[in-house]
């Protein structure tokens, strides 16, 4: 590997997980962002030189410049690196040169995929066996979204988003499922599926892909596949599945079985079937790698949950307010019934929408996921370095749920604004709940101080 990397937007959760492990290896590493933030601080503090804004003058002597997906082509650094002959890769890249020396266990899917990674390493730790881990959030058992590990095992989530997901070649595979989604880049949902069969080509024959079984897409891509494989699911036949599952607040119980033979029962700190399904997978691989069953039903129950995934803000005898980064309307169905369990008298859910070409692609869709919502607001469209779509905003998604439930209470505020409204109507019993993957964080975070 090269020595000096530059990040451009090193300030983002998946690219500062990669900076913080090559700090880590001993790397020199800089990098750039528009605004400073908290992962930015820790990252000077472990020797990275970070700029604020994107300048053409802070290229010049890296080695490698890498690179996400959310920066554009016409960025004056990839511009300058271009210009200076300095290798640019993308960020998957750079993660797939970590992985080298260790053997990788990747976790992909549509949904699911940091809670899956975050069990993962959760279980790996609790076993002792020291990973190296990436993540694409901060998990609260390690307060990190990045560690280095001394163990021969390293621990990734896998993003589809732009197709880099392919620079993989891992021993083991977690699949939760494909949706439709980022079509912006593979343009229709067949496309998705071919980079999802490729992906699981690129699993070694030697290792093992574990696969849903509830995923009729992700099952035709798995029938022909000579590899060893194991499924894993709550419907349709898996080789590892779930009965008895209760739910208490926030929280699952189940009982597992693993080749029609009962394995354990299980706590999982966490609420909904999707996540019950995630720690499948999770228990699946475990047993794959002989990891003792005390070690695997401990890290489920010790679990501390992912940051912006069902993520308690605040709570008292009143009031609960939890934010989640579902933006996708799998994922706000998923998570709105995950809630459901908490017997709220009122469930107020502010939704603010991510990127204009997901809202115009799956609008009807996005109408359909608020079934759950006593009351509904709907906030602007973050757009993640995307240009604005002539006639697709907020309001067009706050008249197509008009359409399909006139009579739901649903309205559009600035978000500035949305702390304010809610502390006005809400009454003891309230659940507010904020999602989306761009800055609602912060309505929660006003919320949550507002109320203290």
């Amino acid at each position: 590997m090269k020595e000096h990397y530059y990040f451009i937007g090193i300030g983002g959760i998946g690219m500062s997980g990669i900076a913080r492990l090559l700090l880590k290896s001993g790397f020199r590493v800089s990098g750039s962002d528009l605004k400073d933030n908290q992962v930015i601080g820790e990252l000077r503090r472990l020797g990275a030189r970070i700029f604020i804004g994107h300048d053409r003058q802070n290229i010049g002597g890296q080695d490698v410049v890498v690179y996400s997906s959310a920066i554009r082509e016409d960025n004056p650094e990839i511009q300058q690196a271009k210009a200076l002959g300095i290798t640019l890769i993308k960020r998957a890249e750079a993660l797939a040169l970590l992985m080298r020396q260790k053997k990788a266990i990747t976790i992909a899917g549509s949904h699911g995929k940091t809670t899956t990674t975050s069990l993962i390493s959760c279980m790996l730790l609790e076993a002792g066996l020291s990973p190296t881990v990436a993540i694409g959030g901060i998990l609260n058992n390690i307060n990190t979204n990045a560690c280095l590990g001394r163990g021969e095992f390293f621990v990734a989530e896998a993003d589809e988003s732009d197709g880099s997901f392919l620079s993989y070649t891992p021993q083991y595979s977690v699949i939760t499922n494909i949706d439709h989604e980022h079509l912006d880049y593979y343009h229709n949902f067949d496309d998705e599926l071919n980079a999802f069969k490729i992906f699981i080509e690129r699993t070694q024959k030697d290792g093992c892909v574990f696969a849903c079984s509830d995923d009729s897409g992700l099952l035709s891509l798995m029938k022909g596949y000579e590899g060893r494989h194991l499924f894993f699911g709550l419907n349709n036949p898996a080789d590892i599945y779930a009965k008895n599952i209760s739910f208490t607040g926030l929280s699952s119980d189940f009982d597992c079985y693993f080749k029609n033979k009962f394995v354990c029962r299980f706590h999982l700190p966490l609420g909904g079937k999707h996540n019950v399904s995630n720690s499948l997978a999770v228990i699946g691989l475990g047993l794959e790698l002989g990891i003792d069953l005390k070690h695997i039903l401990n890290s489920l129950k010790r679990y501390k949950g992912a940051g912006r995934r069902l993520q308690t803000k605040f709570k008292n005898n009143k009031y609960l307010v939890i934010d989640d980064y579902g933006h996708h309307p799998s994922e706000i169905k998923a998570t709105l019934l995950a809630v459901a369990d908490l017997k709220a008298k009122r469930r107020i859910v502010v939704f603010q929408p991510h990127r204009y070409s997901r809202t115009q692609l799956l609008l009807d869709e996005f109408a359909r996921s608020f079934d759950q919502a006593d009351y509904l607001i709907i906030t602007d469209i973050y757009a993640a370095s995307e240009p604005p779509i002539e006639g697709v905003n907020a309001q067009g998604l706050l008249n197509k749920i008009m359409e399909y439930a006139p009579d739901k209470k649903v309205v559009y505020l600035a978000k500035e604004n949305i702390a304010s409204h809610i502390l006005s109507i809400i009454r003891e019993g309230d659940l507010v709940i904020t999602l989306g993957a761009g800055d609602i964080v912060k309505v929660s975070d006003e919320l949550a101080k507002e109320l203290k």
